[in-house]
Order: structure tokens, then C-alpha cells, then sequence
């Protein structure tokens, strides 16, 4: 008797206690009070549940590997269980699969080598009897599935899409649509059961297989071009939900199922895109959805905004149009503000397909710019530019100028901005310009981008019949708080600097309400905003030049100026001691030079703009760094010589060392446009005669230099561009001296050819395939230069044999830093399907040191809607080409 008590009390000793349960754990997790405290409780559980596990406990693993994956989501680490969920996955209980499945999903990818051990039972699984078994299976494959588990049980998952158990049916078809985004070229293994969906009884069956349709349309241009065979069946099917409903419980709101609806609708704009045969049978459709669907309840807002992406997309009718643009404008009346803002983006996107009907509903826009929401407010401002053309500059103007009166600070800079672009643009004459920039730069203050002080400064230069009425509005606005307006004081200095005698002509005239203005009164007005302490050191440098100009505007206020000018010798300023200094000499030693150095600045002539026809209702123009270009989105030159040497250290172009495969898109402000001349040497074909030689430099109002880029095509021996170059400005990467010979040698090979005693080479420079992927081909003709052998043109031609066309093609490329290159605009940015026709580009290839020539390529255009950027190198270019 002694003997069996010992042994039960041993047994009873060493037995693994009972771990506790899961709803206890989150019990004291959620009790404890700071983080430490949740640590310590996750860490010993932890501990536990590892013991447990190298006991192999088989009692509570169940429970165990449920606590992990709960500590697994509160995000601490929890891979130490990963060999038990697979051990949970083999066993024959369902209550252990079930977590097993669910830790497999949550803790393996393809990345670890334990996910390669779970395909056998998978396979086993989804032969399983039971339903259920199955199901869990399949939502693990769809889950975690690599491209080596999807080929191994790609034949289980095919078999089961024929299955007459709908419930197997409409996991397979999820978990076939996972296996096809992960590898799309098995979707001809899908094709014929795929099809069958289509007829399909049950909602989730049809829901399912929709769902598996669309994704092989998008990722397979063969599965894309079969099922648009099937438009009428979806047609049908959508048709008869309209009408009749397809069952009750699927009734949300009174609509009939909405989201096997929104799926269809989905699908139609898939198969109906860029194809106006396919899109003709879905257009009568597309109108009942948008007229019979109740838009007073959310559930059928969701469906009318299907409906209008859809018919924005496919090849639609013009009234279909104007029908969809107007269901957005009856969103802009609703009062859910998530309705509102999704009409506003969605117009954004859609305003090119009929720009004006979206201009019938410019009042509502306008009324948005009003609403509390600031994410509103945003996109109505975005759309706001977008509608702005030759007929209501005026009226967008004030509208927009009232909504920069109240906008927040994040919005004044981007506003102030482009409207400044638009005026410039669309201004009826150059008096109502001025006015407008005026008020603008007035209602922003110092929230306004420097590039709009220097395009007020430009266009002031360039009007001369206006310089006495803008010199005294400007001066009309040097009262009141100069603190928080200094870019308009920038702006007034500088014109005053050049036209103060107009405006003392103008004293006691109506442009200056009649105020008597002497020369004493303007010198005090600048010696009072340069000694402000709260001025900047921009607008001190603006004024400075400003006061030392007036001293030969007014020759009996010049020893005045030099008293103000000789105190800023001292200034805590490098720059503004070092312009008093330079200043001063000028009245001393040089004071007979002064009044030539100082005369006024030759008019400055207006720097062109982008005038191609998209760009006009283009959503684009909010972007500031497409805003820095002088609102040309299309222009990318890239100037500058750190500028370009930068893009090029990117490339890693040099041929010392390899390529870089990363690529990236670089703009740059054309305020350092001038540093171009400086690399290359004067470009100008008729140069202008240079300074007097004792010309200090530091008279030169720095601020005010004109960007203008001299005819850069020179260089390339061309006299004239293509009528393209409108629409697109040529990328120039600067030449970078690292061969040792001089910019300036390097300047006359440009321009006046090679060396005589250079042999050009005439022969016949075979083609090459530069780039051959996805149906696009790119080939290379090579033509050598008869006056200048180290220039090289290649011509482009690309092609597309796929049945689609390609949209907004972009080619860019880049050589060794040793070269230069030109991208001429293309002749157009649709590439044609099947082969039907090709874009053609020229490209400019200057060869200086003779070495073998490499360029990388980067491709952007879109297929279906889809963006796609491919990268490629040129390493092939034939022998003639650089010798």
C-alpha cells in the first residue's frame, strides 16, 4: 500500500502543470499597467510555453501555439513555434488543424526554409474528406503559397475548382487567383474552368469566380483578350440584378447585392478599356446602373462611383460621359464629406475625358474651396487649377485669391504659386497681370515661393509701357507691416531701383493718390527697411542694390546713399559687407564708371511656357516640384554642374566604375539654369559684347539674373528643333571635364566642329536591338556626322506587338560622364498595337575621347492602365559608332 501511494504522489509530483487559458492570458496582459509590466507577463509565458514545447507536450500544444500566435500580433517575436504549428497541421483532430493552418498563415512566408516543410501535408489535406479540412487547406496555399508550392499543387487546387461542393468551389477559385498574382504565366492552366464560373448559381461561387477572372485579365493579355468573348454573359448578369435581384439575402439597403455588382463593374472596365467594339456592348448597361441605382443610401453611392470609373475608362459614348461626370457633381452636393472628397478626386482624375462638362459644375468646385475639411479644400483647389483656361482666369482668380486670404500656411505657398502660372498663361493683357500678382504676393506675404518674386520681375522688366504705373502701385504698398510681406518688398525694391525717376514723376499724380514723392523721401523709405532688425538678409541684399542704384537715378542724393551703404562695411553679413564694400569703391575709385555700371538693366525678355494643348486642363499643376520648372512638367533639364554630376555619381556612368541599376528622375529648379554657361562656355550664336573690364562683379544684382538657356541645339549641329519641342524640352546632361582637356577647348569642338586633322568616318554603322521585353522593341539606327565625326544621332524606333497599345511612352537615358547627350522630344508617346505603327526619337551622342560608348535606358509607359518602368543597359553599340 505504501508503494502505489509513493508512486501516484510521484506521478502527481512531476507531472507539467496545467498551462493556463487563452482569455486568462489577455486578462493579464491587459491588467498590466505600464509596458514593463506587459513584458514581464509576455516573457514569462514565453519561457513556459518554450519548456512545454521541448517536452513535447502533446496535451496543450493546441492551447500553447494559440497564446503565441496572440503574443505573436501584440508584436512580439514568436518564431520559436513555427515547428509546432507544422506538428498541429499533421494531426487528425480539426480543433489542431484549425490552429495549426491559422499559426502557419500568421508566423511562415517563403523566405524561411520551414515553409517548404508544410507542402506535403497540404497535399494531403486538400484530399481530404471533410469539407472543412479542405477549406482551411486552401486558404493556407492562398495565403502563403511560393512559386515552387504553387506549381507542386497546382493540379489539387484545378481539380477542386470542379468540385460540386461549393464551398471547396469558391476557396479554390480564391486560392487559384492567389497562385495566379504570384505566377501569371499559369493562367492558361485556369482558362477553361474559369469560364464556368460565369454561369454559376450560388453568389459565392460567382462572386469567386469574377474574382478570379479579373485577376487573370490583369495579369494575362491572352486571358484578357479570351474572356471579352464573355461580355454579354456579364451583362447579363448584371442586368438581371438590377431588375429582378439576384437573391434576397443578399439585399443591403434595398440594392441587390452590391458587391457581386461593384465586382462586375470592376470586370467591364477591364475587358472594356482601349477596345470600342467590347465597350459598345456595355455602354446601354453602364447607363441603367447609373440611372436606376439609389443614390440615397451609401451602398449605392459605392456602385455609382463604379459606375462613373468605369465609364471614364472604356472607349464610352460622349452623352455616357457627361452622364457619369454628372453623378460626381450630385456627390459634391451631398453632405457626407467622404462622399465629396472622393467626387473631387475622382473629377481630378477624369477631368481630361470631358473637360467641359466637369467646367458645367466649376460653382459647386468653388463652393468646396469653402468647406471646414481642409482635405476638401485640397482637391478643390487642385480641380480649381485644372479648370482654369482663357475664359474665367478672372473669375478663378479672385476666388482663388479670397480662398489664399484664408487658406492655411501649407496651402499659400503651392496656391500662390500656380496661380501666378495660370496668370501668366491666360492673362487678357499685361496690366491686369501685374495687378493680379500684385494682390497675390500681397494676400501670401512670406508664405510665397521665390520662384513667383522672379517671374514679377520678369514680367515687369518686359513691359515697358508699364513701368510708371507698376513702379507706384509697388511703391503704393511699402506702408503698413513690411515684416510680413518681404518677397513684395524684394519685388518693389527691385523696381525701384530701376524706374524711381518715373515715380517721382508720377508725384502727385492719381497712380499715387496724389501723394508728393521726392527722391530724399524713396532713399529714406530703403534706409528704413534695410536698418529693420526684422528683415531678412534677402530683402537687406534687394534694398542695398536698390540704394546704390539711386544714386544715379538721383545724383543729388548719391553722398546720402554712400553714408548708408559705407555703414554696412561692418555688417555681421559676409554678403552684405562684402556688396557695401564693392559699393563703396565704386564711389571712390570708380565714381566715373559709376553711372555706366549702374544704368538700367536691358529688358528682360519673357521665358516660354508650356503651351501644349494637355497641359492647359492638366490636374498636374499643383505640384510644386513640377511648379519649380516654370509650370512645365514636360521640360526636365537637368543644369547645373553639381546638378548633373550628381545625377551622373548616381548612374555610376563613369568607366571606372560599374553601373548603378538604380535610376532616378532628377528636376531641378531653373533658377540655377545659368550655371549651364558657366560648364559649357558662352553657347549664344550671336554673343553679346562683354563687360568693361573694371566692372565689379558685385554690382550685378544677383537676384534678378535672367534664366535664360542659350540655343543648346546648337552644339549638335541642328539649326532648328522639331515642331514637337513645344510639348517637350530636350534633356541635356553637361559635359564633365575628366579627361583633362579644357571646358573652353572642349566649348569650341562644339561649336565649331573637330580639328581638320580628325578623319571622319563615313561608313555604313550596322542597327542594333537596344531593348527587346514584353512586346516592346527598341532599335538603334546610327548615322555619323560628315562636319563634326564625333558626333553620332541615333534614331529610335519603337514598336509594340502586343494587342494593346502603350500610353504616355518615356524614354530617358544616360551615358559616361566622358559624353553628352541630347534626347530629342519623340514623334508621339502612343506606341500603336500589334505592330500596326512606331514612335520614332533622335538622340545626339557627342563622343569627345573616341571610347566605347554605354548608355543606360529607363522606360516608362502604361499597358491596360497599369504603370510600368523597366531599366535596361547598352552595351553593344557597334565600333563605328566611337571610332
Amino acid at each position: 500500500m505504501d508503494n502505489i501511494q509513493s508512486a501516484i504522489l510521484s506521478r502527481f509530483t512531476n507531472a507539467v502543470p496545467t498551462p493556463i487559458r487563452l482569455r486568462d492570458l489577455i486578462r493579464q496582459i491587459r491588467a498590466a499597467r505600464t509596458a514593463a509590466d506587459e513584458r514581464a507577463v509576455v516573457q514569462k509565458e514565453c519561457a513556459y510555453i518554450r519548456s512545454t514545447f521541448r517536452e513535447e507536450d502533446n496535451v496543450w500544444r493546441c492551447r500553447n501555439v494559440a497564446k503565441l500566435l496572440y503574443i505573436h500580433m501584440l508584436g512580439y517575436p514568436a518564431h520559436f513555434g513555427q515547428l509546432e504549428c507544422l506538428k498541429l497541421i499533421a494531426s487528425n483532430r480539426y480543433t489542431d488543424k484549425r490552429i495549426g493552418y491559422l499559426g502557419a498563415m500568421l508566423l511562415l512566408d517563403e523566405r524561411q526554409d520551414v515553409h517548404l516543410l508544410i507542402t506535403n501535408s497540404l497535399k494531403n489535406d486538400l484530399n481530404n474528406s471533410q469539407q472543412f479540412v479542405v477549406g482551411l487547406a486552401l486558404c493556407c496555399l492562398g495565403a502563403i503559397c511560393s512559386s515552387e508550392m504553387s506549381r507542386d499543387l497546382l493540379g489539387e487546387v484545378e481539380r477542386l475548382m470542379k468540385s460540386s461542393n461549393s464551398y471547396i468551389k469558391k476557396k479554390a477559385a480564391l486560392c487559384a487567383a492567389r497562385i495566379i498574382r504570384k505566377l501569371p504565366e499559369l493562367t492558361e492552366m485556369f482558362l477553361p474552368v474559369s469560364k464556368s464560373f460565369l454561369s454559376e448559381k450560388n453568389h459565392g461561387c460567382l462572386i469567386t469566380g469574377i474574382t478570379l477572372i479579373t485577376e487573370m485579365c490583369d495579369n494575362n493579355v491572352d486571358a484578357l483578350i479570351y474572356f471579352k468573348k464573355f461580355v454579354h454573359n456579364l451583362v447579363r448578369i448584371l442586368k438581371n440584378l438590377i431588375m429582378a435581384g439576384y437573391s434576397p439575402e443578399h439585399d443591403v439597403s434595398g440594392v441587390s447585392d452590391p458587391f457581386l455588382q461593384v465586382k462586375i463593374l470592376r470586370l467591364l472596365r477591364i475587358l472594356g478599356r482601349n477596345d470600342e467594339v467590347t465597350s459598345e456592348i456595355m455602354n446601354d448597361i453602364l447607363a441603367q446602373v447609373a440611372t436606376n441605382t439609389e443614390s440615397s443610401k451609401n451602398v449605392g453611392n459605392a456602385i455609382l462611383y463604379e459606375t462613373v470609373i468605369s465609364i471614364m475608362e472604356i472607349k464610352s459614348e460622349s452623352g455616357l460621359r457627361v452622364l457619369g461626370i454628372n453623378i460626381l457633381g450630385r456627390f459634391l452636393l451631398n453632405t457626407d464629406k467622404n462622399i465629396r472628397f472622393v467626387a473631387l478626386t475622382t473629377l481630378l482624375k477624369t477631368v481630361h475625358a470631358d473637360y467641359n462638362a466637369v467646367q458645367r459644375h466649376r460653382t459647386t468646385i468653388v463652393e468646396c474651396l469653402k468647406d471646414p475639411d481642409v482635405t476638401i479644400r485640397k482637391k478643390a483647389m487642385e480641380l480649381c487649377f485644372a479648370l482654369i483656361n482663357d475664359n474665367n482666369i478672372k473669375t478663378m482668380s479672385k476666388e482663388l485669391i479670397l480662398f489664399l486670404e484664408k487658406s492655411d500656411t501649407e496651402f499659400r505657398a503651392i496656391c500662390s504659386s500656380n496661380l501666378c502660372i495660370c496668370a501668366e498663361k491666360y492673362a487678357p493683357d499685361p496690366k491686369w497681370h501685374i495687378d493680379t500678382v500684385i494682390k497675390i504676393l500681397n494676400t501670401t506675404g512670406n508664405y510665397v515661393r521665390d520662384d513667383v518674386v522672379g517671374l514679377l520681375i520678369e514680367l515687369i522688366s518686359s513691359s515697358d509701357s508699364l513701368h510708371d504705373y507698376t513702379v507706384c502701385q509697388l511703391w503704393l504698398q511699402l506702408s503698413g507691416d513690411l515684416v510680413s510681406k518681404q518677397p513684395l518688398v524684394q519685388v518693389s525694391m527691385w523696381t525701384i531701383g530701376e524706374f524711381a525717376d518715373l515715380l517721382v514723376q508720377s508725384s502727385r499724380s492719381e497712380a499715387v493718390n496724389g501723394e508728393t514723392i521726392t527722391p530724399l523721401e524713396i532713399v529714406e523709405k530703403c534706409d528704413e527697411i534695410i536698418s529693420s532688425l526684422h528683415i531678412t538678409l534677402v530683402t537687406k541684399e534687394y534694398t542695398l542694390n536698390t540704394l546704390t542704384k539711386l544714386s544715379v537715378r538721383f545724383p543729388d542724393q548719391a553722398a546720402h546713399v554712400k553714408e548708408i551703404v559705407d555703414v554696412f562695411g561692418c555688417s555681421h553679413s559676409i554678403e552684405l559687407q562684402q556688396r557695401s564694400v564693392e559699393f563703396a569703391t565704386l564711389f571712390s575709385r570708380y565714381d566715373q564708371l559709376r553711372p555706366s555700371v549702374l544704368e538700367k538693366m536691358p529688358q528682360m525678355e519673357r521665358s516660354e511656357r508650356r503651351a501644349d494643348g494637355e497641359a492647359d486642363n492638366s490636374p498636374e499643376i499643383e505640384r510644386p516640384n513640377e511648379l519649380s520648372n516654370n509650370g512645365d512638367s514636360s521640360s526636365h533639364l537637368i543644369t547645373g554642374q553639381t546638378s548633373s554630376s550628381a545625377l551622373l555619381d548616381l548612374l555610376d556612368m563613369s568607366p571606372s566604375h560599374d553601373m548603378n541599376p538604380s535610376l532616378t528622375d532628377t528636376k531641378i529648379n531653373p533658377a540655377a539654369a545659368n550655371d549651364v554657361l558657366d560648364l559649357l562656355g558662352s553657347l549664344d550664336s550671336d554673343p553679346a559684347p562683354p563687360p568693361p573690364p573694371t566692372q565689379p562683379k558685385a554690382t550685378i544684382d544677383q537676384s534678378t539674373k535672367v534664366n535664360h538657356l542659350n540655343n543648346l541645339d546648337s552644339i549638335f549641329g541642328s539649326n532648328s528643333l522639331p515642331p514637337t519641342m513645344n510639348q517637350q524640352s530636350a534633356n541635356i546632361i553637361p559635359i564633365a571635364n575628366t579627361n583633362g582637356t579644357s571646358l573652353n577647348s572642349m566649348n569650341d569642338i562644339l561649336l565649331n566642329g573637330p580639328d581638320p586633322s580628325l578623319k571622319s568616318t563615313e561608313n555604313h554603322i550596322p542597327s542594333i536591338t537596344a531593348y527587346e521585353k514584353n512586346g516592346l522593341r527598341i532599335e538603334f539606327n546610327f548615322e555619323k556626322s560628315s562636319e563634326n565625326p564625333l558626333l553620332t544621332t541615333i534614331s529610335l524606333s519603337a514598336t509594340n506587338s502586343n494587342p494593346f497599345p502603350f500610353e504616355d511612352f518615356l524614354f530617358k537615358a544616360a551615358v559616361p560622364k566622358s559624353f553628352q547627350l541630347q534626347l530629342l522630344p519623340p514623334s508621339s508617346t502612343n506606341i500603336p498595337e500589334n505592330g500596326k505603327g512606331s514612335i520614332s526619337q533622335l538622340i545626339k551622342v557627342i563622343n569627345p575621347n573616341r571610347t566605347q560608348l554605354r548608355m543606360r535606358l529607363q522606360l516608362a509607359y502604361k499597358q491596360n492602365g497599369q504603370s510600368v518602368l523597366e531599366q535596361a543597359d547598352v552595351t553593344n553599340f557597334p565600333k563605328q559608332t566611337w571610332q
